[in-house]
């Protein structure tokens, strides 16, 4: 079997192949941290979670860079409006992040450069593009020179005129051509900013990665994922610097983008009232219950999540676990050649989700007809080592159905809602914690705040 994904950049489904087997590189674009994480912002985190197992389980050998982005015009609003300074703010919302996706089954990247540790490369590419004569310096400003890289557009496949409508860049006067974008701009006295050759300023948003990448990866790497909604401007700029700020060396050999996301048919979006947090998620369903729901389309298509959807993925997700807990005496062996063979296809076949989440169920049916012990434990490896790959059946079953030390169902949920309110109140949000604290009431449970911890009992 040989991994094949399609390239954003060919239009075509491609073998993949890192060209050095030993050290496959990849880098996804991360949060801006100014808010909370919300379920468009976690379909990434999992989707190229799962190209990450993928990838290590197949070559072995994997760096994977997922960036913050800690110096952002909406940080700085976000830190104005909260009257914080910016950096307070940041790491608030990194904590949060963190937090959501760890709920979320997903593995800690290898890396997770910050813009603002890595000013210097930034600036030092920002030269090397003047010095080539494909960035200029105006007014305080430097901006990358589109005209001089002929390829520009490649990945979008935008004509011009597309092009700079789609950047909503502002043509300022200084600008050599409508579709320069900024790699460097001023910063006033209430901004953050760097002292640079062009005065004091803060980077443009693109040039952040293609440093970043430079620096953590090299000039060339692997695969490059993102939301589809980053295919332009953002990396059709971060091509555009980076194969020019190298002479002409290839940027990317792979780019890899996942669809958008959607609620109850419609777009995400504040005025519609309908942006879900990770975190209110989180007390309504088990993290890997999202999870799977996030898995339930293929990456590349749009994803309609739904209340019904989520129910669904959490009754899906107690069929496997009861197949497990139907398991229990079945001796813990190696997964046997071959039995996972349509499920890795599945998998290979660019991260078909929906084809390996249908083979797992079909594992799970010969594991209820196997008669034999050695069949029963060579089904429950399966499960398991399927279910790992997906991020998937990683609790013991008595855990998942909440039995263990008796537990029911009411007290796991009330559990789930405990720990969300305590991640809350750890990123500093105490309006979530306060709403939370009010549902735990309303269910007739009490919560303490203790040094050690957060400890709840039934009051009704």
């Amino acid at each position: 079997m040989t991994l094949q994904l399609v390239n954003t950049l060919t239009r075509a489904k491609e073998p993949f192949s890192p060209a050095s087997p030993g050290r496959v590189t990849m880098y996804v674009c991360g949060p801006t941290v100014y808010n909370f994480a919300h379920i468009g912002n976690a379909r990434p985190a999992v989707v190229f979670d799962v190209l990450y197992r993928l990838l290590k389980r197949r070559f072995g050998g994997v760096v994977y860079a997922r960036n913050f982005t800690d110096v952002d015009d909406k940080i700085n609003a976000a830190a104005k409006e909260a009257g914080q300074p910016i950096a307070a703010v940041t790491e608030r919302y990194i904590e949060a992040y963190h937090a959501d996706m760890a709920a979320l089954g997903v593995l800690t990247p290898d890396l997770e450069p910050r813009v603002t540790e890595h000013i210097p490369e930034i600036i030092a590419m920002a030269e090397q593009l003047i010095a080539r004569g494909h960035a200029y310096a105006v007014e305080g400003h430097v901006l990358f020179h589109v005209p001089s890289y002929s390829a520009y557009g490649a990945l979008s496949g935008r004509n011009r005129d597309e092009m700079i409508a789609g950047a909503r860049v502002e043509v300022a006067p200084y600008k050599r051509d409508p579709a320069d974008f900024v790699l460097w701009k001023p910063s006033t006295p209430d901004l953050p900013g760097w002292e640079s050759p062009w005065g004091r300023g803060r980077p443009g948003w693109h040039i952040e990665c293609s440093a970043m990448i430079e620096r953590r990866l090299g000039a060339t790497i692997d695969i490059h994922g993102g939301g589809q909604d980053l295919i332009f401007p953002h990396h059709e700029n971060e091509i555009a610097q980076g194969t020019c700020a190298h002479d002409g060396e290839l940027y990317c050999r792979h780019w890899v983008h996942n669809g958008f996301v959607t609620v109850e048919g419609r777009k995400m979006s504040k005025s519609l009232g309908n942006v879900l947090l990770v975190r209110d998620l989180l007390g309504e369903a088990p993290g890997e219950a999202i999870r799977f729901a996030l898995l339930g389309a293929h990456y590349r298509q749009p994803l309609d999540w739904s209340a019904d959807g989520l129910a669904q993925a959490k009754r899906s997700l107690d069929r496997l676990y009861a197949t497990l807990r139907n398991l229990g005496d079945a001796p813990d062996v190696a997964c046997p050649p071959g039995l996972l063979d349509e499920f890795e296809a599945a998998l290979e076949d660019d991260l078909n989700f929906p084809g390996a989440i249908a083979e797992l169920f079909r594992i799970a049916k010969a594991a209820r007809q196997a008669t034999t012990a050695a069949d029963r434990a060579a089904c429950k490896a399966a499960l398991r080592t399927a279910g790992g790959l997906l991020g998937l059946l990683q609790e013991e079953p008595a855990a998942w159905f909440g039995q263990a030390a008796g537990e029911d169902e009411g007290t796991a949920r009330v559990q789930r809602l405990v720990e969300a309110r305590s991640a809350a109140r750890s990123a500093r949000d105490y309006a979530t914690a306060d709403r939370i604290r009010a549902e735990l009431a309303s269910l007739g449970v009490t919560v303490e705040d203790r040094a050690d911890g957060s400890a709840w009992r039934r009051t009704g």
